[in-house]
């Protein structure tokens, strides 16, 4: 997807991506969707079945990409909060994200 010099391109992971908090384990894949943006590092976009969802709750935080549509936040009780998001209804030119959570620190390889 490219608009104004601005270039979004998804595809399809095979290395493993780990998050961890303060020992805990929040998401284990072999899935990611790669999504590289102009002017962003590459994001790692997770399945919601390869994520422990049951330790996130939902934030009240929204934010609005031109690009990819409005995203939605979650957070760890008690903090730290916005640790993930998603877009649970994305742009069409992004739709192979659709619900898939993304954390803003991930570990990659076994």
């Amino acid at each position: 997807m490219t608009a104004q010099g601005h270039h979004i391109e998804i595809e399809q992971g095979t290395e493993r991506v780990r998050v961890v908090r303060d020992g805990q384990l929040l998401a284990d894949s072999r899935r990611p969707l790669l999504l590289s943006e102009t002017g962003c590092p590459v994001r790692y976009y997770l399945p919601p079945e390869d994520v422990r969802t049951e330790l996130l709750t939902p934030s009240t935080t929204h934010t609005v990409c031109p690009f990819k549509g409005t995203a939605s936040y979650w957070s760890l009780p008690g903090g730290p909060e916005d640790i993930a998001w998603a877009y649970p209804e994305p742009n069409p030119q992004v739709a192979q994200i659709k619900d898939h959570l993304c954390f803003y620190e991930v570990a990659l390889g076994d």
